[in-house]
């Protein structure tokens, strides 16, 4: 994971990158390391497939919400404190996630206390990189290996967390990213702490109305799947007193409308505070830039493709084909090579093409792969017919991670690189959280039955990733 730049300066830069790479590998892996583990979980808990699936989406949903703030916060603190703390807060959560007896605990040390401390330590990484390599191709190398250890730790988490949880226990993955958390900690003394900003108060009330419309927007996609797009399938109860009937407005369609409303609110106010002269959770200058919004829209589509198709094919392996943890985490060892293989290429392909052209290769190799898996994946016959879409989708996606982050923050001067950053990552972790809530609507989902869940979940994923294209191909030029 190191990174060769010129010295003297320099070489302390390279000395930041192991650190904030396995930071990020970290915060990855837990988004999909569950996933091989579900049945195992929810058995363990007396839960529910989708009670995991649940926590899993409420992880990413925490981040996506907590980012802006976030990173806001490497502002007030300095990025140095801001990334430690994050690091001890996600370290004491994935402590209180091992040892949890039930469902809320685990939803409260994994998705909160994981997901809070991810909000606090993943900005930090790409604004002290994006302020280190200033030059697009030592940054494109940092960024390979920040976005090698996302891709890697998203797919190898399945192999991994497959590893642990057969040969020991699924609690003991959690007790991992303990000692994982104390090894970055011990490293991060390489990270040279830049003086504090003198910044203006926090905007409490831009970090409520930006979070809250993200939550009922997720809340409304989670309850798809049982209550109905547009019309509720049952009564829908509250405390003993029943708010909407069966045949009503579906409350998924009141959640997302209400979560879009207050999304509007949050812009309004942030613009409100631009006016008065106070400053603001996130500028609205920074959805202004064309280059940028299109490459936000590119990461968004990726990692909602990326964090979906893991987890329908996750459960479709255990629930369908009755594979164990380990047997699923190494028929998603294609995925885990193609990704990293791909991004350990980044800076090379950065000197030789376009980041755009980069960014819709990618999405046309995993379009590929994701057509590959519905042709020949089946409940039956050979794993072996995975292996070609699987490998296609690591590829794409690899590819397409680093280019799309170089995208996004290389759009903006230094002094904004906080908030572009904790926008870039909320956005992606946006992705994530709607990915797996997509994925798990499409398999309870009424139109189809039995196996064909998990096809209509791919097509649908398919669907979105075509969408990311059409973003990647509308791309302008890199600037010279």
């Amino acid at each position: 994971m190191t990174v060769r730049v010129s010295r003297p300066a320099s070489a302390a830069a390279a000395a930041m990158v192991l650190p904030l790479a396995l930071c990020q590998f970290v915060a990855s892996y837990a988004a999909t390391n569950m996933n091989v583990a579900i049945s195992d979980i929810a058995h363990d808990l007396g839960t529910t497939v989708i009670g995991v699936q649940t926590a899993i989406t409420l992880f990413t949903l925490t981040m996506a919400a907590l980012m802006l703030p976030g990173s806001k916060m490497t502002d007030i603190w300095g990025r140095k404190r801001c990334f430690v703390t994050g690091l001890a807060v996600y370290g004491a959560g994935a402590l209180v996630a091992a040892l949890s007896p039930s469902l809320p605990v685990l939803v409260a040390g994994y998705s909160l206390g994981e997901g809070v401390g991810s909000a606090l330590m993943i900005p930090p990484v790409y604004i002290l990189l994006t302020v280190a390599f200033t030059d697009r191709t030592t940054r494109a190398k940092a960024f390979g290996a920040i976005s090698a250890a996302a891709g890697v730790g998203a797919a190898a988490g399945p192999l991994i967390g497959g590893v642990i949880t057969s040969g020991i226990s699924w609690r003991a993955s959690f007790l991992a990213q303990v000692a994982l958390v104390a090894v970055i900690l011990l490293l991060s003394r390489r990270i040279v702490a830049t003086p504090v900003p003198e910044s203006a108060p926090f905007d409490l009330g831009g970090a409520v109305l930006s979070g809250t419309g993200l939550l009922l927007i997720v809340i409304g996609f989670l309850m798809s799947g049982s209550n109905g797009w547009f019309v509720a399938r049952k009564d829908v109860d509250v405390l003993g007193t029943t708010l909407i009937h069966e045949g009503g407005v579906s409350p998924t369609l009141l959640f997302i409308l209400a979560g879009l409303l207050v999304l509007v609110w949050f812009v309004v106010h942030i613009g409100g505070r631009e006016r008065r002269g106070r400053e603001p959770l996130v500028r609205l200058a920074l959805f202004r830039n064309h280059r940028s919004n299109l490459g936000l829209t590119t990461q968004f589509a990726q990692w909602l493709t990326m964090q979906g198709s893991f987890f329908v094919i996750s459960v479709f392996l255990q629930q369908v084909r009755g594979y164990s943890a380990i047997e699923v985490g190494v028929i998603l060892l294609p995925t885990t090579l193609g990704i990293l293989a791909s991004s350990s290429l980044a800076g090379r392909l950065a000197r030789r093409r376009q980041q755009r052209t980069l960014v819709w290769a990618g999405f046309v190799v995993t379009i590929l792969g994701m057509v590959l898996l519905l042709l020949l994946a089946r409940a039956t016959g050979s794993v072996l017919l995975f292996v070609p879409g699987l490998l296609f989708v690591g590829i794409g996606v690899g590819v397409m991670l680093t280019s799309s982050v170089n995208v996004v923050q290389s759009s903006f001067p230094d002094d904004v690189q906080g908030e572009i950053s904790g926008l870039s990552r909320s956005v992606s972790n946006l992705g994530s959280s709607l990915g797996t809530a997509i994925a798990g609507s499409a398999l309870v989902s009424s139109l189809v039955e039995g196996n064909a869940h998990f096809l209509l979940a791919l097509v649908v994923l398919t669907v979105l990733a075509v969408g990311g294209l059409v973003a990647a191909v509308r791309l302008p030029p890199d600037p010279a």
